[in-house]
């Protein structure tokens, strides 16, 4: 098994994040998924594009120095990892597995 290159309290980290961003994308300023919203009348790619996560500027999951994180929704952080230049559509994307986390993954 190989070793993450995300510290251990990266969920409590990336929440810390979220929660200074308003959990608003900070590129589009898209208002996502808060944890305990009622996402019961979503599709799964509206759910998709509105779901928040940490992008590290430099692309080194090691560096989480503060001014390295940006909390961005899914389609924003996608076309940071293609440039823009990418074929990959949100569709695609939703295509991967996620993880269903909920505010208790990130108390301790």
């Amino acid at each position: 098994m190989s070793k993450s290159r995300y510290p251990k309290d990266w969920k409590k980290l990336a929440f810390r994040i979220k929660e200074a961003a308003g959990w608003k994308c900070q590129k589009c300023h898209r208002q996502c998924i808060r944890p305990g919203d009622d996402i019961s009348g979503l599709s799964k790619s509206e759910r998709g594009a509105k779901t928040l996560v940490v992008h590290h500027f430099n692309y080194l999951p090691e560096d989480n120095r503060p001014e390295n994180l940006i909390a961005v929704c899914s389609p924003c952080h996608l076309g940071f990892h293609n440039r823009g230049q990418g074929n990959v559509t949100l569709g695609q994307l939703n295509l991967f597995d996620r993880q269903t986390l909920t505010f208790k993954d990130y108390q301790s």
